[in-house]
């Protein structure tokens, strides 16, 4: 009864999508990268440490730095709120909007992470911070500068909610239209989470592939390889956002058939159990409209890490039983971009939709095959015990 109520009451449609990672922000480039099943995932120095990392390409670095020197407020923000205005710009020249009341909500894990850091240790240094330390390191400054940006008359929320941020932002956009209160929702997540404090904390957990200590450094990360004996999760940047819409057109990109959220009991702050009930929760709730057996992908969150990885297809089997899905996951590619990852992981599923074709891990053998594709499931979940699944369609 309790999936029942969150039930869809009129259909909500992927207008468009723009994305920045490292697998690039051009859609054919994208995709070519899926398709080259090669790791995107770099090696450099961070604070003098060597470690793997996700960076933009040099091609968007270049262009970030354009629009930070566009505008002299724009010099002052976090990329965190710059990589999100990149994309709302690329979003609304791919499927402009129909009106000027869209609503916006972007949110992002660790927020204004480099200037956040920058300010503080100025404040370590010297007991004072500079006048703008506020302003530009508030949460609701990504959505807020988005809409400012968009020139957007409608509501704007900024939030975290771990890396389930960008998926608990289409929870809310589906509400808002559900609800009757918008025509148009741009959501989606942020993360610029390359600095040396935020890695030390991955490293402070155990979790982060160690240079030296990765048996393949071709694919660092080894997100879905069950039979990783170390962590390997490993930090990307980038951002994504989506348009919903309830209007049907051929210009959509896909339709989404369900959501689902769950929360389970933590034991720490960083738990979550051998067979992760809130994604079995998340994922019973998102396809209680349709069959089991019809769900043809699920691309998993996958972090990367030993528990994490078998506790999300040990939620895959009970879900699905004998009617088990094809898996698959992008973090070996362009690493866990925390909050923003849930849209990167939609847009790749988008991409199966439309040239109709299944990317996979190149390290799992005797991967299952979707023998279609029409009905993929998207999962995020985050620190928190949170989860949350997308289904999607064409």
């Amino acid at each position: 009864m309790q999936y029942q109520i969150y039930a869809l009451q009129h259909p909500i449609y992927i207008k468009g999508i723009s994305t920045v990672s490292a697998l690039g922000s051009h859609p054919d480039d994208i995709w070519t990268n899926y398709l080259s099943q090669r790791s995107f995932l770099k090696s450099k120095k961070i604070d003098d440490i060597p470690t793997f990392v996700g960076e933009l390409s040099n091609t968007d670095k270049e262009r970030v730095e354009q629009l930070k020197q566009s505008d002299k407020l724009y010099a002052e923000l976090d990329n965190s709120v710059l990589y999100a205005m990149l994309c709302g710009r690329d979003l609304i020249l791919k499927a402009p909007l129909n009106t000027t009341d869209f609503g916006i909500n972007v949110g992002s894990s660790r927020g204004a992470t480099t200037l956040f850091e920058n300010y503080h240790e100025q404040y370590i240094k010297s007991g004072q911070t500079s006048t703008l330390s506020s302003p530009t390191t508030t949460l609701g400054n990504i959505s807020s500068w988005l809409a400012q940006d968009l020139q957007s008359k409608g509501p704007r929320f900024s939030h975290s909610i771990t890396c389930s941020t960008a998926f608990h932002a289409i929870l809310n956009g589906v509400a808002w239209l559900q609800a009757q209160m918008a025509e148009e929702f741009i959501v989606g997540g942020s993360e610029a989470p390359l600095t040396p404090f935020t890695i030390a904390q991955m490293r402070a957990m155990k979790i982060y592939a160690e240079v030296g200590q990765v048996k393949n450094p071709n694919y660092p990360n080894q997100a879905l390889n069950l039979s990783k004996t170390r962590n390997s999760m490993i930090l990307g940047e980038g951002s994504g956002l989506i348009t919903l819409s309830k209007i049907q057109s051929e210009q959509n990109v896909g339709e989404i058939k369900g959501i689902g959220f769950g929360t389970e009991t933590l034991k720490h702050s960083a738990s979550i159990s051998k067979d992760a009930a809130c994604m079995q929760a998340s994922m019973r709730m998102a396809i209680k409209q349709i069959n089991p057996k019809d769900i043809d992908v699920v691309v998993c969150h996958a972090p990367g890490t030993v528990k994490g990885d078998q506790a999300e297809i040990n939620a895959i089997k009970d879900v699905f039983g004998e009617h088990m899905p094809a898996v698959t996951s992008n973090k070996w590619q362009l690493g866990h971009t925390f909050g923003a990852s849930g849209i990167l992981s939609l847009e790749m599923a988008l991409l199966m939709l439309k040239h109709q074709k299944f990317i996979g891990v190149p390290f799992i053998e005797n991967q299952i095959q979707p023998k279609r594709i029409k009905n993929i499931l998207v999962n995020a979940v985050g620190f928190g015990g949170n989860s949350v699944s997308i289904l999607v369609s064409l």
